[in-house]
């Protein structure tokens, strides 16, 4: 998906909804433990109900790596439901890769030749050799880690310099020079305020895909007033508080409301930046 089409999509749907799909098997609805693949089912009919609301969804990796084979079968039965079913909507692996450059050259190619996604979350902690290879895929996209949301990332990514230059910011200064933003896309977690105002001086143009707005507490509004662009240029990610909306039958339409409600809270932002 290039980035035009992404932002057409936005602009149609009036939505920058990213609906994360972790199906932690300890908390899907009971009765559909008795399904074959408990974990797809749920995600099937997860994304049905939420897709006039969304324009991308993010499974995270490790719900389904617990679980050994079937959970990667799951995973790969969801990536191929929305191929099929939904092909406007953006697919990103959360996966978090990042290793040295021929090993990445692996993941790149599990999760674009192999998978089919559009965009993998990648650490940056090892430098360009291992990000670049997951660069040389057209129509695909990085997904950069640079200021997260958890309490732990004050451990390392806010340390400054000895000019005073905190990591996050070098991670984003040096990785612009590895691609444009017609690829690359950074993670801001949405509980980091006001920083997404220094975000912004340093990537202007690229998209955000920022966690943490709901269940971890951050703020739409706040988001969307230090970080949007005339393009939009974010993607804010809901997991918990929508897929989990209901532990019960009524669980898919319950988390149709919830998708709903973001998404006219999105319409009146993108009203505000006349986007």
């Amino acid at each position: 998906m290039t980035r035009k089409q992404l932002i057409d999509n936005i602009k149609n749907k009036q939505s920058f909804l990213c609906v994360g799909l972790d199906p932690d098997i300890k908390k899907i609805p009971q009765h559909l433990l008795d399904c074959e693949n408990p974990l797809f089912e749920f995600n099937r009919q997860i994304i049905d109900a939420t897709a006039p609301y969304a324009v991308a969804y993010k499974p995270n990796l490790a719900f389904y790596e617990s679980l050994g084979t079937e959970g990667w079968i799951a995973f790969e039965k969801t990536v191929n439901y929305l191929r099929e079913h939904y092909p406007d909507q953006l697919i990103i692996a959360d996966a978090k890769r990042g290793d040295i450059g021929n090993t990445s050259r692996m993941y790149a190619q599990s999760f674009f030749e192999h998978l089919g996604v559009d965009a993998v979350t990648v650490a940056p902690y090892m430098g360009e050799d291992s990000v670049t290879p997951f660069l040389g895929y057209e129509g695909k996209w990085v997904v950069l880690l640079a200021l997260t949301s958890n309490k732990g990332s004050h451990d390392f990514q806010l340390t400054e310099d000895t000019d005073g230059t905190r990591l996050f910011e070098k991670v984003i200064t040096t990785s612009s020079r590895w691609a444009s933003p017609e690829s690359m896309m950074y993670v801001v977690g949405a509980t980091q305020g006001r920083m997404f105002e220094d975000i912004r001086r340093l990537a202007p143009d690229n998209f955000l895909l920022v966690p943490g707005v709901g269940a971890q507490g951050g703020s739409l509004e706040e988001v969307c007033r230090y970080g949007m662009t005339p393009d939009c240029g974010l993607l804010v990610n809901s997991s918990r508080g929508i897929i989990f909306a209901s532990d019960g039958t009524d669980f898919a339409q319950r988390a149709a409301e919830e998708a709903k409600k973001l998404q006219q809270q999105m319409a009146e932002e993108l009203k505000k930046f006349s986007v």
